[in-house]
């Protein structure tokens, strides 16, 4: 697949979490476009994973443990035909499947359900150590948010999954910067990330969490270790008066706002 034809899907998924955050009223409209390049070269170009066999041992599990970004996983589920597209208008509404956060029970592909910051790498390492001890062959990615980093939860995960070397493990930071009420860096200073986790013994890459190229290196660089990729990303990507906009971390579109959206995509109302 080429650049210019992930960059295709990564337009769609915009277009679908753009519709579906309309229609539902919702909100974390900003921190559901800071990951679409993420999710598009995960399930596109890296992860071994069947729609047609879900419940494969050896599959390729991935958990979005920043929850909240819920839209785009879910738009990015639909297209790779988890579930029809059809399902995407009943996000966050009554008697809908897809719920805010994410639940695993009702949805096709999703392997955790997550909500609650920092419990998403504890799950997935302990995914990877089940499959170190099962031989099996799949390996564990596990997005987390840079103010998820906050949480203490991570730090443990940190110096475990390095103690035990757990080379079938990636983590993946969507580094935007903005979390709930502030920057991230002023909430609490993180830097210098990639120092903190090389500290710990993990390999380290940082990448723009945007270029499709960078991306695929990233996850397909050899590891010998637990992997971070720090991936500096926007909040809002992709439509320009939600970019690196704390406000869009909770606020809904507007229909005006959401047709001027569309409008930068270079799509027509839909």
């Amino acid at each position: 697949m080429t650049d210019n034809q992930l960059r295709a899907i990564a337009k769609k998924i915009r277009v679908h979490v753009l519709k579906m955050i309309l229609d539902s009223k919702s909100s974390h409209i900003g921190s559901a476009l800071s990951i679409v390049e993420i999710l598009v070269t995960l399930y596109f170009k890296i992860l071994n994973t069947d729609p047609a066999n879900i419940d494969d041992p050896d599959r390729d599990k991935f958990i979005l443990s920043k929850a909240h970004g819920s839209a785009s996983l879910y738009a990015i589920l639909a297209e790779k035909k988890f579930f029809s597209l059809d399902i995407l208008k009943k996000y966050f509404v009554n008697g809908g499947i897809l719920p805010g956060h994410l639940d695993k029970l009702p949805v096709p592909g999703i392997e955790f359900s997550t909500g609650s910051l920092g419990h998403g790498l504890g799950v997935g390492i302990g995914m990877a150590i089940a499959n170190k001890q099962s031989c099996l062959k799949g390996r564990i990615f596990v997005l987390i948010g840079d103010g998820e980093c906050n949480e203490g939860s991570i730090w443990e995960g940190v110096m475990l999954a390095a103690h035990l070397k757990l080379d079938n493990l990636t983590v993946i930071i969507d580094y935007n910067k903005i979390q709930s009420f502030g920057r991230t860096n002023e909430v609490i200073n993180q830097e210098p990330v990639i120092d903190k986790w090389k500290s710990f013994g993990w390999d380290t890459i940082e990448v723009n969490g945007h270029d499709f190229n960078e991306l695929i290196n990233a996850f397909n660089k050899k590891q010998t270790n637990s992997k971070v990729i720090i991936a500096h990303t926007i909040k809002g990507k992709g439509i320009s008066f939600m970019e690196n906009k704390l406000e869009w971390h909770y606020k809904s579109p507007s229909e005006s706002e959401y047709k001027t959206a569309l409008q930068e995509l270079e799509i027509d109302d839909q």
